[in-house]
């Protein structure tokens, strides 16, 4: 069986939250490796050298080698637990793997020719990546590193599905008992909307200047606008200052309702002072 990254990892037989943040804050992260018909067994591994092996894409991908004292054995990576802000990893999952036995895994799917195909170089289309990577099923001597999806022969509006992959043989792609759905496809860039111009500008500005002028009428003829929630001096040019309140409005400062006089039909009154 073909391994490509090793770790050196420990059992551990403390366990617990207490347990595994004192191994976080010693360096190291807890692990779990469980399959093959044997009982799971909790490790720790360098948090350092698993940081640097995370980084490739590889990792999560490929059989890998645990060694644990002087045992050996394959397994996969199943699931990694990060810190939500911190570059930190809180915990691995990994999973035994047999040569007589199949195996589930995520394959990432490595796209090609996207500059010369006719959706893109002559049509003028972007591509949209819908998935980049697929789970499939088969044992660790079929296993592929990464699915290519070739999309030199792609035009306008033409996706590539599922059931359009090359996939090896003795691999089974999971995803599409479930649907064909699409992988990749080259559509239309989206329209944009065309920048005003000097005459939209100046159509746009007059309504402004008009609502401006339409407002401060009433503060020269000191007349009542609508109700506001507050008062509100309003000033013309004359330096005539006009507030205009509602019927019954509570004064902080004074601690007392202010009920200024008005007719009954009006809700606001309007307050004018030289």
């Amino acid at each position: 069986m073909k391994t490509s990254f090793e770790l050196t990892a420990e059992f551990r037989e403390t366990q617990g939250k207490g347990a595994s943040r004192r191994l976080r804050h010693d360096g190291k992260v807890p692990a779990i490796l469980y399959g093959g018909h044997l009982e799971a067994r909790a490790l720790t591994l360098s948090h350092q050298k698993l940081a640097i092996m995370l980084d490739n894409e590889r990792f999560y991908s490929t059989i890998l080698s645990l060694k644990v004292g002087n045992e050996t054995q394959a397994a996969i990576l199943k699931d990694v637990q990060r810190h939500p802000f911190k570059n930190a990893i809180l915990h691995v999952d990994f999973q035994r793997v047999e040569e007589n036995e199949k195996i589930r895994i995520a394959i990432p799917l490595h796209f090609k020719g996207e500059a010369v195909s006719p959706g893109v170089k002559s049509q003028g289309g972007i591509v949209s990546h819908m998935r980049n990577e697929v789970e499939v099923s088969c044992l660790p001597k079929d296993l592929p590193e990464f699915i290519e999806v070739d999309l030199s022969g792609l035009s306008l509006n033409e996706s590539i599905h599922l059931s359009q992959l090359k996939i090896p043989e003795g691999v089974q792609l999971m995803d599409l008992a479930k649907e064909d759905s699409a992988v990749v496809a080259i559509h239309s860039p989206r329209a944009e909307e065309p920048e005003p111009t000097a005459v939209a500008a100046a159509a746009g500005a007059a309504p402004a200047e008009g609502a401006a002028g339409a407002a401060a009428a009433p503060a020269a003829g000191c007349s009542t606008p609508l109700s506001p929630r507050r008062p509100k001096p309003i000033c013309s040019a004359n330096r005539r200052c006009c507030v205009v309140a509602p019927r019954n409005w509570w004064s902080r400062a004074s601690r007392h309702w202010w009920r200024p006089a008005t007719s009954p039909k009006s809700p606001t009154t309007s307050v004018c002072m030289n």
